[in-house]
């Protein structure tokens, strides 16, 4: 199981964005989610998720626009869950606990842990290369990426942004579109050996 617990950044200086953050969590976790998303403390939320790929998507959405430093754990829980996650309890928890408090002051925001050390740290290093890819990509890297996600095609993406598809194809290189997409599968497989 993974709990993703995300503490909003600066949040004294900013607008409380939990309630942004929910939604976010709810759409791109849908029905993959094992409880629903709920503000766990006053800047915080939390989510609960069997997939790794669910709890990947998550973390990379949360990470996106950098007000957010994320946790991610992976571990047991105790059953019967309860309706309501902020009622929940397990290791899986207090790992994810520890692992925002880490991503508050981490490179890339986002800390793993899980009762294999070896194994989180190896997940986290990896989980930092790509969002440290994604922090690089510019708007427009951006924009190509979010039309392939919607399921384009990059000779559309092109007709659609008045752009060449060339254009397109070195926005997506520069962007590191081709290197996240091999990166995203391999390291849910990593995330998915954690909860073992």
């Amino acid at each position: 199981m993974f709990v993703i617990t995300a503490d909003q950044r600066d949040s004294r200086s900013n607008a409380d964005l939990v309630p942004d953050g929910v939604r976010l969590v709810e759409r791109v976790g849908a029905d993959r989610l094992t409880l629903p998303v709920q503000r766990n403390a006053g800047d915080e939320l939390q989510a609960l998720t069997a997939s790794a790929p669910a709890a990947l998507d998550i973390v990379l959405e949360l990470l996106r626009d950098g007000r957010w430093s994320v946790g991610l754990g992976a571990g047991a829980f105790e059953t019967p869950l309860p309706a309501d996650i902020r009622a929940a309890r397990g290791s899986v928890f207090v790992l994810a606990r520890e692992a925002v408090e880490r991503a508050k002051s981490a490179s890339g925001r986002v800390a793993v842990a899980s009762a294999d050390g070896v194994a989180a740290e190896d997940a986290e290093a990896y989980l930092r290369l790509l969002v440290d890819l994604r922090d690089r990509r510019s708007e427009q890297g951006w924009e190509v990426a979010d039309l392939l996600a919607e399921g384009l095609s990059q000779k559309q993406i092109a007709a659609r942004l008045g752009i060449t598809p060339t254009a397109v194809s070195l926005r997506a290189k520069a962007g590191g579109l081709r290197l996240e997409e091999a990166a995203i599968p391999a390291l849910a497989r990593t995330l998915e050996r954690l909860d073992r």
